[in-house]
């Protein structure tokens, strides 16, 4: 026989998710903000509530999210459902994070009230691979030229 958890177990299940996890209005207002989303973002829980979703959105991306927030509640899904997308993010402090996030949309009586946002910090794993890309174009670059300066010294 299974149980479904009650009010305090799933309140539990939410703080103690290793990810983020971020619900907001059909307005975009952060209604739900778990301890992962802290750490993560570094806004407390109470500091985030009732904020705009601006407030972790960079803001030459506020335009294109909101675009898409929008297009998402018209539809009742999202173009991401399923799927994890990499992107920048603002922390409390200022600085640029970048975070894997996952999205669903929330639907209760057929109507769609949310968006739940699941988040994990990729920063150091981001900046891992760009360092990598980097070097990998530079070996290429310095191969090219030993190619150019054989071909040039052997004459063709």
């Amino acid at each position: 026989m299974t149980t479904q958890p009650d009010d305090r177990q799933a309140r539990l299940l939410v703080d103690q998710c290793p990810d983020a996890m971020i619900y907001a209005d059909r307005e975009g207002i952060i209604r739900e903000w778990n301890e992962a989303a802290t750490r993560i973002f570094g806004h407390g829980r109470e500091a985030a509530l009732g904020q705009n979703l601006d407030l972790i959105v960079p803001e030459r991306f506020r335009e294109a999210h909101w675009r898409g927030y929008d297009r998402a509640f018209a539809d009742g899904r999202t173009k991401y459902e399923g799927r994890s997308m990499p992107t920048r993010s603002v922390h409390a402090d200022g600085r640029t994070i970048y975070v894997e996030l996952s999205f669903g949309m929330v639907h209760e009586g057929g109507s769609v009230v949310g968006v739940l946002a699941t988040a994990r910090d990729i920063t150091e794993r981001f900046r891992q691979e760009r360092d990598e890309r980097a070097r990998v174009r530079a070996l290429e670059e310095r191969v090219a030229a030993l190619d150019a300066g054989a071909a040039t010294s052997s004459g063709t």
